[in-house]
């Protein structure tokens, strides 16, 4: 009765998140061991697989990604070491490399793969395909056009695309029009596939130098050591370097497509390797990004679905958690250390594939106010060595804060000169900044002769 009862009620759970679930994840317990590892204080695993069963079978007729995972002690403890033993990080568990969707998973929680279906799709409104699309794209957009626009590009309806958008420019004008395109690419660098559920195409823009190209799969490998990304995301970076203008010139069926070869592991001929980047100022690493994050059923049914994070007020910018803002300094110095072993190439932000033209304009923007920064060093060290009458000058940097004051000494130990330069000035932290400092100037800790 018991086991009924949790059923019933995982059911009428499952009935009530369906509408607002994409993907779910469920954990299969094959004995009172592995549930007492993963569920500390549970004890009956028949009744808790019963009550993922019945959820599952609910949302999977109302067209949810179900996806399953047998609980496997071994895998568990290895991930939990060295984390705090949390609720959270229990449930934060994921086996990535076998974790079951589609008819597998299904048939793992003991249910007919015949039971699935398809999510009823929000397009309700009447018309040729491409005034459908633009109906709904001025009635707000939401799920009705995401939907209408989906099926376009699964059914890679380029043509139908850009009518609309001719359309959408006749009646709502220019500027509307560039937001509908912008919606388009972004709904065709991301979709509901792959391994995890979601995966959508990012892109690292960097700022080249003269010379040689650096090694863009380093890079890549480098980045991803670092420890930079969510722990729920994982990247794979194609290993040369692509044409950011080849990127901006794909249209979104193009886009999806080159998503598509990118899951199933083949080069993308949409984006192929750049011929020749001579007298080219960037290039990108185009990279695949699965989110791992899928909804676990058990947290679903404890806490309810994940609240959506805040926005900003309009104008500002959204407040950074702590691990954001470790990550923020990691990236910076990872940043530097690019910099400086690649003699001068600057990585720009990681970002999705359809936002690099933005990101390379803000960087332009950005690296013309900050480069004034470097100027400005520069002009001061060289107005010392004027002072210095050829003694050697030396440079003794200090981080305060956010800013960098740097005091300039002869190597006998005499004062010359110091400079203050804020945060909005530097290029990079300014922690990060000694290695480009000693470019030009020699670094040492404290002054001569002190």
């Amino acid at each position: 009765m018991a086991d009924h009862d949790a059923a019933a009620q995982a059911a009428a759970l499952a009935e009530e998140f369906a509408p607002d679930l994409g993907a779910i994840l469920f954990t299969i317990y094959p004995d009172a061991d592995s549930l007492d590892t993963l569920r500390p204080g549970q004890t009956d695993p028949d009744s808790v697989n019963a009550a993922n069963r019945a959820a599952a079978a609910v949302l999977a007729r109302e067209g949810v990604q179900v996806f399953a995972q047998r609980a496997d002690r071994g895998a568990f403890r290895r991930y939990m070491d060295g984390r705090e033993d949390s609720q959270a990080n229990r449930l934060a568990w994921r086996d990535r490399d076998r974790l079951l969707q589609g008819d597998a998973a299904l048939q793992a929680l003991g249910l007919d793969p015949k039971q699935a279906r398809p999510r009823p799709s929000a397009a309700k409104i009447t018309g040729s395909p491409a005034d459908r699309l633009v109906r709904a794209f001025g009635d707000g957009g939401g799920p009705e056009f995401d939907d209408l626009a989906e099926e376009l590009l699964a059914a890679g309806r380029d043509g139908v695309l850009d009518v609309a958008r001719r359309k959408v420019a006749e009646r709502f004008g220019d500027e509307a029009a560039e937001d509908f395109a912008a919606s388009l690419l972004t709904l065709a660098e991301g979709a509901e596939l792959g391994p995890s559920g979601w995966a959508s195409l990012v892109a690292l823009p960097v700022a080249l130098q003269p010379g040689p190209l650096p090694d863009a799969a380093a890079i890549g490998a480098s980045m991803i050591a670092a420890g930079l990304l969510e722990e729920a995301l994982d990247i794979r970076f194609l290993p040369e370097w692509r044409a950011p203008e080849r990127l901006a010139a794909l249209s979104p069926v193009a886009l999806r497509r080159v998503l598509l070869d990118m899951l199933e592991g083949r080069a993308p001929k949409d984006m192929p390797p750049a011929a020749s980047l001579q007298g080219q100022d960037f290039a990108l690493l185009l990279g695949l990004q699965i989110d791992w994050e899928i909804p676990v059923w058990e947290e679903v049914a404890l806490n309810g679905l994940p609240e959506a994070p805040d926005e900003p007020p309009e104008g500002e910018e959204p407040e950074l958690t702590p691990e954001q803002h470790a990550r923020m300094q990691l990236f910076d110095r990872w940043r530097a250390g690019v910099f400086e072993s690649s003699g001068g190439c600057v990585p720009l932000g990681l970002v999705a594939a359809s936002e690099t033209g933005a990101e390379i304009a803000d960087f332009l923007a950005e690296a013309g106010s900050r480069s004034e920064g470097i100027e400005e060093i520069r002009n001061f060290v060289a107005v010392a060595r004027d002072e210095a009458r050829g003694e050697k000058v030396v440079c003794v940097p200090q981080v305060e804060g956010e800013a960098l004051r740097l005091a300039l000494y002869t190597e006998s130990g005499s004062f010359l000169d110091e400079l203050r330069l804020e945060a909005d000035q530097l290029p990079v932290a300014a922690a990060e900044m000694p290695p480009l400092l000693a470019a030009f100037v020699t670094l040492v800790e404290a002054p001569p002769g002190g």
